[in-house]
């Protein structure tokens, strides 16, 4: 008895198996009367099935399936069970291969996800390096300078070389432009171009050094093939049939352990003509884990025209701004977090952009600083609508809070002519209203010999008393509607005995540094800055002996007490001097778009031989005028009247 008893423990375990599915199904789809029949009859021949297995020493350690087969057969056609039992046991088959399939399936779904995403190098959320260096990045054009030389920056060519240096195993990069190799005639034309060619050709070594180069885009063209010849690894994701938008994030992940986040992308334009502002993340493998998930997801959506409905846990946020990152940055307590747009590109626990930056400003007690480079809270598509997520945080901060509020929005040819009507609202709020303060100034840009701009602010960062948040979109509502982009938020506490090493006063440092420089003009009541680039041409005199004016502003209705105003240019001299032939505005309700085009036509008219009623017409009744590094580049800074008495 003994030996059977351990024949039936030992040699039987598939036979238990096999009999405990079988049986169970067939009690639950047939008559419970059945199952102890079907049992008893299976003990009786388990023994005897034991008894020759074990009487041959040459027995399989286990049951052919052909002899448990004839136990279900001997089991099932008893007289008892017969008639019911083998219909039963189709019934059975068929829902247990359907099971089986069922499981299998969602094996192979569930495998094809968790692969999506790479191998971490065993960095995890609890192993991950926090004790970080932060150094803050910017590329300023080589004909800006500015005052006050404390606020200098590592200029970000020299930043994304030294990060290639510190490279070991993988560089990981998602530029929205690919154009570092600039021709002869740019090279020619602007020196500081040789740095786009340096670059490419550091990228280019990453093979002889066996460091391997993944680029992640939304372009493709033969710059990035030229870089897949030499070992790059080049993923293009089509963000047209994903989102009908394009893919505008711009960051470095090194060794899962260095990072680089900012406005600069990979043309060889922002390392020499545009200004340029991001920050490099050192020795931070917490940080920079979490923004290779977001690389990894980019990877994954190459050949996709769909997005979909569930990502994988390799994706997923490690930190948002609820549970953000807690770190030192240059020895100093600081949190952190990544965010993403749009919503269709955010995987579970992941904070979107327009969360990061709705809790900067609602976390501001003092004021709120804003570099950007386009400001239009409208939401384009068949029809235009108001988009008020970030424009009416703003103006609660305003009323609300009393937060100071300053926008410096960039003066260039795409700037759209509704960015000053949204301007000059946020400024009516503060009218006759106590301790509310909202300040804007345009950075303007300078023309060039061939009729290019160069030192467009491409700046898109926004500094608080408690933190920093730096992107990569413009703030409008198709931005971050269908385009893809990344950002940064830092945020530091309070009281830091050192405050010049953190990267809220570094940043807030390099804002008033522009805000205060010689490069920005004031948005003032009802008038339109002149940004375009044809604009800016026709209203800068070409001989050289009208360089030195400066801008001629044209001011309508304002004068100092007791001096007698200017004579408005489509008005008749008095004083014996030849007259100037202008065009009289006969109805002043015209609308302000024709108003702005005919001021153009009348600077055009006057002749050169006037400038000395230009001279008397700024010194009796226009604002004074700063000579001093004024070139005719910087003619953009011109505010034409609408033409309002």
């Amino acid at each position: 008895m003994t030996r059977n008893r351990n024949c039936t423990c030992g040699n039987s375990f598939y036979i238990y198996l096999y009999i405990y599915i079988l049986s169970t199904l067939t009690w639950i789809k047939s008559d419970s009367h059945l199952f102890p029949v079907f049992i008893r009859c299976f003990q009786r021949n388990l023994l005897s099935l034991c008894s020759s297995l074990t009487s041959h020493p040459s027995a399989p350690s286990a049951p052919p399936l052909l002899e448990v087969r004839d136990v279900f057969q001997r089991c099932f056609s008893r007289p008892e069970t017969e008639g019911r039992s083998m219909k039963t046991l189709q019934k059975c088959i068929v829902i247990f291969a359907l099971v089986c399939c069922f499981a299998v399936l969602v094996a192979l779904i569930f495998s094809a996800v968790d692969l999506w995403g790479e191998d971490e190098d065993g960095i995890t959320e609890e192993n991950c390096s926090r004790n970080c260096r932060v150094v803050v990045v910017e590329n300023v054009p080589e004909d800006v300078s500015f005052l006050d030389n404390g606020t200098a920056h590592v200029p970000l060519s020299v930043g994304l070389c030294d990060l290639l240096d510190k490279a070991i195993r993988v560089v990981e990069i998602v530029s929205p432009l690919w154009l570092l190799n600039s021709s002869d005639y740019e090279s020619s034309f602007q020196p500081a171009a040789k740095q786009g060619r340096a670059l490419l050709s550091r990228l280019q070594g990453l093979k002889s050094r066996g460091v391997q180069l993944k680029i992640s885009t939304g372009v493709m063209n033969a710059e990035l093939q030229t870089l897949a010849a030499h070992n790059a690894e080049v993923h293009h994701v089509n963000m047209t049939a994903l989102t009908k938008g394009r893919l505008l994030s711009s960051f470095w992940v090194v060794d899962r352990r260095h990072l680089y986040i900012g406005s600069g992308s990979m043309d060889w334009r922002s390392l020499a003509t545009r200004k340029e502002l991001g920050v490099l993340v050192y020795d931070c493998s917490c940080l920079a884990l979490d923004l290779h998930r977001v690389f990894s997801l980019y990877w994954g959506l190459q050949y996709k025209d769909f997005i979909p409905s569930f990502w994988s846990k390799r994706l997923f946020a490690l930190f948002n701004k609820n549970t953000p990152l807690e770190l030192t940055l240059n020895s100093t307590r600081a949190q952190a977090y990544i965010s993403t747009s749009p919503d269709m590109f955010i995987p579970k626990d992941r904070s979107s952009d327009l969360e990061a930056i709705s809790w900067v400003i609602q976390e501001a007690r003092r004021f709120i600083y804003i570099s950007i480079i386009d400001y239009l809270p409208l939401l384009s598509s068949s029809s235009d609508k108001y988009w008020s997520r970030i424009d009416g945080l703003l103006r609660e901060a305003l009323i609300l809070r009393k937060v100071r509020v300053r926008l410096l929005i960039s003066c260039w040819e795409e700037t759209q002519p509704l960015t000053f009507n949204f301007l000059w609202s946020l400024r009516s709020l503060c009218m006759e209203q106590a301790n509310c303060s909202v300040e804007a100034k345009f950075f303007n840009p300078r023309v060039q010999g061939d009729g290019s701009l160069q030192g467009i602010n491409y700046n898109r960062f926004m500094v608080t008393d408690r933190a920093v948040y730096l992107g990569n979109l413009d703030w409008v509502g198709n931005e971050f509607t269908f385009n893809a982009g990344v950002g940064l938020v830092i945020s530091q506490p309070e009281g830091v005995d050192d405050r010049n090493a953190t990267v809220v006063e570094q940043l807030r440092a390099a804002f008033d540094r522009d805000w205060y420089s010689r490069y920005t003009r004031s948005l003032q009541a009802n008038k339109i800055p002149v940004c375009n680039k044809h604009q800016i041409s026709r209203l800068v005199p070409v001989k050289a002996k009208h360089l030195d004016l400066g801008p001629v502003p044209m001011k309508t209705g304002q004068h100092v007490a007791g001096v007698k105003p200017a004579p408005l240019r489509n008005s008749h001299k008095d004083d014996g001097q030849a007259a100037v032939r202008a065009r009289h505005h006969d109805d002043r309700t015209t609308r302000l778009n024709h108003q702005v085009l005919d001021s153009y036509r009348e600077r055009e008219r006057i002749r050169t031989g006037h400038q000395d009623n230009r001279r008397s017409e700024v010194n009796r009744g226009g604002d004074p005028v700063d000579l001093h590094g004024q070139s005719a580049e910087s003619s953009g800074s011109r505010e034409v009247s609408n033409g309002s008495p």
